[in-house]
This record gives structure tokens, sequence and C-alpha cells, in this order.
């Protein structure tokens, strides 16, 4: 008689244990896991919110014909995070952007971004003759993979050739990281 306490006493210490997996932090709507203080845990996908922008070293292409790159540079303010592709760039005059293909040459690659570390990409265009065969550019935007957010940078580069109506002269590279 006296097996019976222990054996119920053992299943409930065992039925215990496993609810308690030790993991505190629980997941949101978007399957990221956040830490139990409501920050994005390590290894996460990056975005704006842990991040600064600074736009440089430019590279500007001094007339038209030439070629010019913009590189912006992003650093990890908050905890380690991951960015999976490329970054989408649009290029705005006056009304919607036109959209920047990515540099054919890149490859796709996933970047973990350590606390404090910094990734850059880079816009590449072609100057182009103000009219009609040019977008003047007014206004760089972009967003990070999977984030329906962008921010956004006065463009002071001149205007971007068109390879064809609405279409810039202009590509975006892959992150990659300081130093590489």
């Amino acid at each position: 008689m006296r097996a019976v306490p222990i054996t119920v006493t053992a299943l409930a210490a065992a039925l215990l244990l496993t609810a308690c997996s030790g993991d505190d932090s629980g997941s949101d709507d978007t399957g990221s896991k956040t830490s139990a203080s409501g920050g994005t845990a390590a290894g996460s996908a990056c975005s704006f919110d842990g991040l600064g922008q600074e736009v440089g070293p430019v590279d500007a292409a001094p007339a038209a014909g030439d070629t010019g790159n913009v590189t912006v540079t992003l650093t990890n303010k908050g905890a380690e995070c991951t960015l999976d592709g490329f970054p989408t760039v649009g290029l705005s005059a006056d009304g919607d952007p036109a959209s920047v293909p990515q540099d054919p040459a890149a490859q796709k690659q996933k970047v973990t971004v350590p606390e404090q570390g910094t990734v850059t990409f880079t816009i590449t265009y072609v100057r182009g003759e103000s009219g009609d065969k040019s977008l003047a550019v007014k206004t760089a935007q972009y967003s990070l993979p999977g984030s329906g957010k962008s921010e956004s940078f006065p463009w002071s580069y001149g205007d971007v050739s068109l390879k064809s109506a609405g279409v810039p002269d202009a590509s975006v590279g892959a992150f990659t990281q300081a130093g590489d």
C-alpha cells in the first residue's frame, strides 16, 4: 500500500518537470522568439527597431553614363539577429518608387549580425541626363527581407538613367558583413 503514494508522487513530479522545459521565452505571432523581458531573442530576423543606419561611403557618378555606388551601413544595436536574402530598394522622384533589381552576380546569403556588428549593402547605378530617359531621384527607400516596414534617405547623387520606362539602370547587392 505504501508503494501507491510514492508512485503517484513520482508521477506528479515527472509531469511537473516535463511542463517546466526551462525555456522562459515565448513566441510571437510571427514565429520569432521573444525573451522574457520582451526583446528579440538571439538569432531572430533583424528589424529596423534594433538597427542604426548610415549612408556612405558614396562613390557618386560624376557625369551621365558613369557608374556610381551608394553604400548603406546598418549597425545592430540589439541582440544578435539574422538577415536572410536581399534588401528591397526603390528609387523615388515624386511618386511611387521605381523598383531596383537585385544584382544578378550577387548570391543570396544568410548573414548573422552580432550585437554592435555591422552589415552593408550597395546600390550601384548609372547616372543619367536630365529628361525623359532618366529618373530625377529625390529619395531612396529600402526594406529588410521579410519586413513590411521601410527606411529611406535623401538621394543627392544625380539622376538615374532608365533601362526602359520606369526601370532604373541600377542594382542592389547582397548584405555583407563589415570586413568581408
